[in-house]
């Protein structure tokens, strides 16, 4: 199995991508979210995916692992194929597709090209609690859309701080200095409010 390849950039394209590594040529099917990461470098690393069909073998790469990961479980969906979720983690960022999953937005999933109304339900009812388990930080909660306070949150989490009082924390904290602009402050500051 191919884990990741590393090398030079030959062609770029939202959808396809070559990369020439020890002098062999690799084509990857891309997300575009991948190729906003990537549009701009010579060279880098590419996660992969060999996905075998009977009448083909493909080879997608992704960005980071948590992209990978989320196409994993998109395609281990009954009816979800590599295009299928390759299209959806076009259409949303990888946290963004995560949090329309595990808070059960029909209507986010339903706007994706090739996602019907059955399909954004079966996605949910088979991801929603995987997903939830492997990313806690998606639970739903009202710090979800700031990145900021968002990991403020996850770390007083893993510090063993129970959710609901970690989120009071940091919005007493954010709501009292709106200015603040680093992780360690919030943290440090909801650490004395608790």
């Amino acid at each position: 199995m191919i884990a990741f390849i590393r090398g030079q950039f030959v062609l770029k394209t939202p959808a396809v991508v070559h990369i020439e590594a020890n002098g062999i040529g690799y084509e990857l099917h891309i997300s575009l979210n991948t190729y906003s990461h990537i549009q701009s470098l010579e060279k880098g690393l590419l996660y992969t995916h060999l996905h075998i069909k009977e009448d083909a073998h493909t080879l997608y790469g992704f960005f980071d692992v948590a992209e990978k990961e989320l196409f994993l479980q998109l395609v281990s969906v009954s009816g979800v194929g590599a295009a299928t979720a390759r299209m959806m983690l076009s259409s949303l960022k990888p946290e963004e597709l995560s949090t329309a999953i595990v808070t059960g937005n029909t209507k986010q999933l339903e706007a994706i090209k090739g996602i019907g109304k059955k399909s954004a339900e079966r996605i949910i009812l088979e991801l929603k609690d995987k997903l939830s388990k492997t990313k806690p930080g998606l639970n739903i909660s009202p710090l979800v859309n700031n990145t900021l306070e968002q990991d403020a949150l996850n770390a007083l989490i893993a510090l063993g701080i129970a959710r609901s009082a970690a989120e009071q924390a940091v919005q007493r904290v954010v709501k009292a200095e709106p200015s603040l602009s680093a992780v360690e402050e919030i943290i440090k500051k909801a650490l004395k409010t608790i």
